[in-house]
């Protein structure tokens, strides 16, 4: 099997390569194994690199080193590969995607990483794009996209981006009016705040917006919350970060395989992080997509298997 190492050398404000590179060195140095480290040049580097690798039809694992952005290329790239695997190593600020599996310092293990296993795990398709983690539309969509104005100011970048987009959101994008069907349900129109849909649980940066979801079920979780007076929403912040939202009487939680959300103007649409505008999407759910590698510090497999991590909603 060939491994490669895809780096995006700007990951953690520039640090990352400067962690990783000398433990991916050491870990390659007492091993036998067929390698390439290659450090990407842009995005769209990264996909085309990943995927030319993995069209070659033999087995491949890509080790995607750097934040959520780096693992959305290249799962983009590996994407419809049956022989190619994937594995994240976290670099960035969120990495929302291994905190369900495991510890940052866990991902980071290179030597745990190489011995990992891969798992079948299921994706979301979005159009032209496939995710891995969530899709969604709505007030979080919005301030993952007005994050991207607020970082053109001189005097705003990263976390105070975020912060001023969060705020600016609070206040003019509460209210979404929005037609929704899951499956082939009857479509429900209502004003809601976001509408949600997870193959896995955290995003935005620990937010726990998919609490019950498990990534191999072969289903999604669909989150929906309608619009609510700021008070109360700033008042419940902290219970939506810990997965509490499903008992509000705001919210539908439930569980299918594909949900359409239409707008009756544009809407921001949030995918893995990267951000688009449309008035119409289908999240539709893509069952085994994806070999995924579980390093050997993660105790996901055991605990999938011994029912310890659950599908069951309000278990």
């Amino acid at each position: 099997m060939k491994h490669l190492f895809v780096i995006n050398p700007i990951a953690g404000k520039g640090k990352g390569y400067d962690i990783i590179m000398p433990k991916i060195k050491e870990s390659l140095s007492g091993r036998d194994i067929d390698y390439e480290i290659y450090v990407s040049g842009s995005p769209e580097d990264t996909v085309s690199y990943t995927r030319e690798w993995a069209g070659r039809g033999d087995p491949v694992r890509v080790y995607a080193c750097g934040g959520d952005g780096t693992l959305y290329n290249v799962i983009n790239g590996v994407y419809g590969y049956e022989n190619a695997e994937f594995a994240a190593v976290p670099l960035g600020s969120g990495n929302d995607f291994v905190r369900f599996f495991g510890t940052k310092e866990g991902f980071t293990d290179i030597d745990a990483q190489i011995d990992g296993t891969a798992v079948k795990i299921d994706g979301i398709r979005c159009g032209d794009h496939v995710a891995i983690n969530q899709c969604s539309m709505g007030m979080d969509a919005e301030v993952c996209a007005k994050q991207r104005d607020f970082k053109k100011l001189p005097f705003l970048s990263g976390e105070s981006a975020y912060t001023a987009s969060l705020l600016y959101c609070l206040k003019n994008k509460r209210q979404n009016r929005f037609t929704i069907t899951i499956d082939d349900g009857e479509p429900i129109e209502k004003d809601v705040l976001f509408a949600f849909c997870g193959n896995s649980r955290f995003y935005g940066g620990g937010y726990m917006a998919g609490p019950f979801a498990v990534p191999d079920d072969g289903l999604l979780d669909f989150s929906i919350i309608e619009t609510m007076k700021l008070p109360r929403l700033l008042r419940e912040i902290n219970n939506y970060k810990a997965g509490r939202h499903y008992k509000w009487k705001e919210t539908t939680y439930l569980r299918g395989k594909r949900m359409t959300v239409r707008s009756e103007k544009q809407a921001a649409v949030n995918i893995d992080g990267e951000c688009e505008f449309a008035t119409e999407c289908t999240f539709e759910v893509l069952p085994g997509a994806f070999n995924f590698v579980i390093p050997t510090t993660s105790s996901y497999i055991e605990d999938r298997r011994s029912g310890r991590i659950s599908d069951k909603i309000g278990v």
